[in-house]
């Protein structure tokens, strides 16, 4: 049940604390409502359907995440996904070989995947340091094409207009995927404050830029404290 600012109000609480995290952040781009083009909220949360050619605005955690997702064209049969995660990192299970360790077997991907970003530079820098590393490999040996520097064109029924290094061209797609970052979801906090209540905002409601789940707990536990 979404919660209204009216119930909060009627309540008549000591302490309204808001932790209602992120939302999508919009960008523009000259045919962004196109129905070719999804948010990253649309494919995780709500499981729209996704063509087998794809471009991927964003190459934060966000795109990368999304991107590894769409690898995987059929995430029910756990057993499967375990089998090709070990067969792809040439783990092997029978301990037959020094270290556990065989011949990767990389599997066809899925989907043809692009993961653009305006900045320049190499992909990944932003991710976790022990881990980052993995989640590139793992894209770039399943043949995602990781494209830096782009500036967006335009989208419409052929696909993705870019431009990269002064070299405009148009990247043929089924879908284009926004994971473009996200700005703090205040939409009821800002109504509580038109009600002239004044709630606490924690976690990635009170600051979206880096979420960090370990400054989210900090401010949760000292809020608690205080109150």
């Amino acid at each position: 049940t979404k919660l209204k600012a009216s119930q909060l109000s009627s309540g008549k609480y000591d302490e309204i604390i808001l932790a209602n995290g992120v939302i999508p952040r919009q960008i523009e781009i000259d045919g962004i409502n196109h129905p070719k083009v999804l948010s990253y909220t649309d494919v995780l949360s709500k499981k729209e359907s996704v063509g087998n050619t794809i471009a991927i605005i964003g190459a934060g955690g966000i795109g990368f995440d999304v991107a590894e997702y769409l690898l995987h064209s059929d995430h029910s049969n756990k057993i499967v996904e375990i089998e090709t995660f070990l067969s792809s990192w040439g783990v092997d299970t029978q301990y037959l070989n020094p270290g556990g360790l065989t011949d990767q077997i990389l599997r066809l991907p899925s989907r043809q995947i692009y993961l653009l970003k305006r900045s320049p530079g190499k992909h990944g820098t932003s991710l976790g340091k022990t881990t980052g590393w993995i989640h590139k490999t793992s894209l770039l040996n399943h043949g995602v094409q990781m494209i830096a520097d782009v500036k967006y064109l335009k989208i419409d029924d052929v696909g993705l207009h870019i431009e990269v290094k002064g070299e405009q061209k148009v990247l043929i797609v089924d879908h284009i995927i926004i994971c473009a970052g996200q700005q703090s979801s205040r939409e009821l906090y800002n109504e509580l404050i038109q009600l002239d209540l004044y709630p606490h905002l924690i976690g990635g409601a009170n600051e979206a830029v880096e979420l960090d789940a370990k400054r989210a707990i900090h401010q949760a536990c000292c809020l608690a404290a205080n109150i």
